[in-house]
């Protein structure tokens, strides 16, 4: 699947992210929360550009790697000022992924399911800060399955 993630978004983030752009929550984590949602979508009806924007921008607000309580209603704030310029997502999309910035690192797992779906798919990264994922975090089947928490916890500690 192509990505929406344009070359000038790119170069927004780089200059916008205050944290390592190769740290644990810098490009490389956003890649894989990517692959890890659009894998999760493929079976579910979920909004995928809600997705993929989720993965570039959940984290883009950080100040601090490891306490930070705030970063997602800021990537959501900053979410709506792009969103004319980068995403170009209508109002129902906007709002949910508002939703998923605000709530990712809150441990619920009852939303829309587009919204769990992010929340999964980035929970599922977790073993790039020594983590494996516990299923009871994680909101959807398909992402509480075995053979999904094995293959993305592989794919968080060796990429």
């Amino acid at each position: 699947m192509k990505s929406l993630i344009s070359q000038s978004f790119i170069h927004f983030a780089r200059a916008h992210f205050r944290l390592d752009w190769e740290g644990i929550h810098g490009a490389p984590h956003w890649s894989r929360v990517r692959h890890n949602g659009l894998l999760l979508a493929k079976h579910y009806k979920v909004d995928t550009a809600v997705i993929e924007w989720f993965a570039f921008l959940h984290d883009l607000e950080r100040h601090d790697d490891w306490s930070d309580p705030e970063h997602g209603s800021r990537a959501a704030e900053l979410a709506a000022t792009i969103n004319d310029e980068f995403m170009r997502l209508d109002t129902s999309q906007l709002a949910l992924l508002q939703e998923a910035c605000i709530g990712h690192s809150d441990g619920h797992t009852v939303a829309d399911p587009t919204v769990m779906v992010c929340w999964d798919a980035d929970r599922l990264d977790l073993g790039r800060v020594g983590t494996y994922p516990n299923e009871k975090y994680l909101c959807t089947p398909l992402a509480r399955l075995q053979k999904i928490i094995d293959s993305a916890y592989e794919r968080s500690i060796t990429h």
